[in-house]
């Protein structure tokens, strides 16, 4: 008698897993539209770190992540899903001049979803750092970086370890390490739906 295969969730069933999640209690996390044109399916989350105002980019790190879901399996996917990610976060400039954070970025990514077991192939991205000095009426804002990850790749097995892996990268670049919870300023978030 041969085993059967498991059975493959749906995207219906796959989204309301990923609206069940929670996180840190310092992370706000939000379903916000999905690009269109991308796949058939798409599911789309933003998530703030200590957001000043629900819906607002925080001033300590951001983040959005989108799942994309098509039967047709394209080619450059080697599979049925495909997940994009942004972080990004601000940086003392001392370490924004750092020539080793770009790759220290991509690792924390690598790293998130290893220590998941969310396991992925065909992943690309960018890791961009950004130094900046205000002048003229901007001049007493100082020195500024920022640092800035853009990513996608295609997971293997549960898509929810993925979206905990990204959660837990945007909180890594805005400096809140694995462990660093109890620090949190709000009460466990479920995602807010738009």
């Amino acid at each position: 008698m041969s085993a059967r295969p498991p059975r493959i969730p749906t995207f219906d069933e796959v989204a309301d897993s990923l609206r069940a999640l929670t996180f840190r209690d310092d992370f706000v996390v939000r379903e916000i539209a999905a690009p269109r044109g991308l796949a058939p399916e798409a599911i789309a989350f933003a998530g703030d770190i200590r957001p000043d105002a629900h819906g607002i980019d925080s001033e300590y790190g951001t983040g959005r992540i989108v799942v994309l879901h098509d039967e047709e399996e394209p080619e450059a996917w080697a599979g049925p899903w495909r997940i994009v990610a942004f972080a990004q976060a601000p940086l003392e400039p001392e370490i924004g001049t750092d020539p080793l954070l770009a790759e220290v970025a991509w690792s924390w990514l690598v790293d998130a979803l290893t220590a998941r077991g969310a396991a992925f192939h065909s992943a690309s991205g960018t890791a961009t750092k950004t130094l900046s000095k205000g002048f003229g009426a901007l001049a007493d804002e100082g020195d500024g970086a920022q640092i800035e990850l853009r990513a996608s790749w295609s997971p293997g097995g549960d898509i929810a370890a993925h979206v905990d892996a990204w959660a837990e990268l945007v909180a890594m670049l805005a400096g809140l390490p694995p462990g660093s919870e109890g620090i949190a300023v709000f009460g466990t978030r479920r995602i807010d739906r738009d």
